[in-house]
């Protein structure tokens, strides 16, 4: 099961947005494939039914470690925008992977799951009002940190 069934015109008439990250500049320059499978994103978020004007790419932490949000302006207008209600998704290759810590993690789960904000990466479509949901993300963010 894809979990599309789990998008709905509500999702969609808010931003798909996709998150791109590297944790070294060294990675960004040897490891092109994976900046490129991210920046991809945005054509799986119109395949799922978005449009062209709703998708927006947030590229600002290229070459910034997710050791400290602190230092991550672009992780931080992810949160600050899934807050303020404007995103139906979040997109990432591994969305477990948008934060370094459990904690930071746990945080972007409960205001996805306040303003009713997908989770969509490569291997499915997670919907935080959905217990099964949040119990695969807490294990995928367990295992990020092992």
């Amino acid at each position: 099961m894809s979990g599309q069934q789990k998008i709905t015109s509500a999702h969609r008439s808010r931003l798909a947005l996709i998150y791109v990250r590297q944790s070294t500049l060294l990675q960004t320059r040897e490891n092109t494939e994976s900046t490129t499978r991210q920046y991809g994103l945005a054509d799986r978020a119109r395949e799922l039914g978005w449009p062209e004007g709703g998708i927006s790419v947030i590229d600002t932490d290229l070459g910034v470690s997710g050791r400290f949000s602190g230092l991550r302006a672009g992780f931080q207008q992810l949160v600050a925008r899934v807050c303020l209600g404007e995103v139906g998704a979040v997109f990432g290759l591994e969305v477990s992977r948008l934060a370094r810590s459990s904690a930071e993690f746990g945080r972007l789960l409960e205001f996805a799951r306040l303003t009713d904000t997908l989770l969509i990466d490569a291997d499915g479509v997670y919907d935080l009002a959905d217990f099964n949901d949040r119990l695969v993300l807490g294990l995928k963010s367990t295992m990020s940190e092992a």
